[in-house]
């Protein structure tokens, strides 16, 4: 066999192997996002609607679809309210489309009567807010009592929540296990403040 055809021949075996091998598309999963990420979006987002919006309260959303990491998750509900309109507004914030309920990015629901009076939590400034959900998390699991609960229940999900309301003089995140506070049989609550550790909740 002559050069020029054992050239052609290697050539064409050559391309016929790179035809078969063609690059995959890289599929980017995305990402759970922190309390504060979820929260200052939001806040930005209801400026617009009240330049004087505070916050009532802030909630991670687990959902099946997207795990969740330490001090990070798929979705947050953000509810502000606005003392010189007499509302509050929730905003929801997921990475994901999950649901026709749950749409990727941020979406507010309609705004709805509001009164001091009649809310167990109270509303706060976003200055109060300073420490975010991974290091409330490691504050957290820095006590034995958590570190043994959560060592007893591999897999069962972990939710935040910020909030100030009668049981505590300053806002407070607490670390609850479980999808419910109401239900959580063990809990972590921390200073949103300073990011010191306040007390645990069995």
């Amino acid at each position: 066999m002559k050069k020029t055809q054992l050239f052609s021949t290697l050539f064409l075996l050559i391309c016929a192997m790179g035809c078969n091998s063609a690059p995959k598309e890289v599929v980017k999963q995305e990402e759970p996002i922190t309390g504060l990420t979820a929260l200052y979006r939001a806040f930005s987002t209801a400026r617009a609607w009240a330049p004087d919006v505070q916050i009532l309260r802030v909630s991670s959303i687990n959902l099946p679809d997207i795990k969740s990491a330490p001090g990070h998750a798929p979705a947050w509900q953000v509810t502000l309210v606005s003392p010189s309109l007499g509302q509050m507004r929730s905003y929801t914030y997921s990475v994901v489309e999950a649901s026709a309920t749950m749409r990727k990015g941020i979406f507010s629901d309609n705004p709805q009567s509001w009164s001091r009076d009649n809310s167990s939590a109270k509303p706060f400034i976003i200055a109060a807010a300073k420490k975010d959900t991974d290091e409330i998390f490691k504050t957290v699991m820095s006590q034995k009592k958590a570190m043994d609960y959560s060592a007893k229940h591999p897999g069962m999900p972990v939710t935040y929540l910020l909030e100030l309301n009668s049981t505590s003089p300053d806002a407070v995140w607490r670390v609850f296990w479980g999808e419910s506070a109401g239900t959580s049989e063990f809990s972590g609550v921390v200073d949103a403040t300073t990011g010191q550790f306040v007390e645990s909740l069995t």
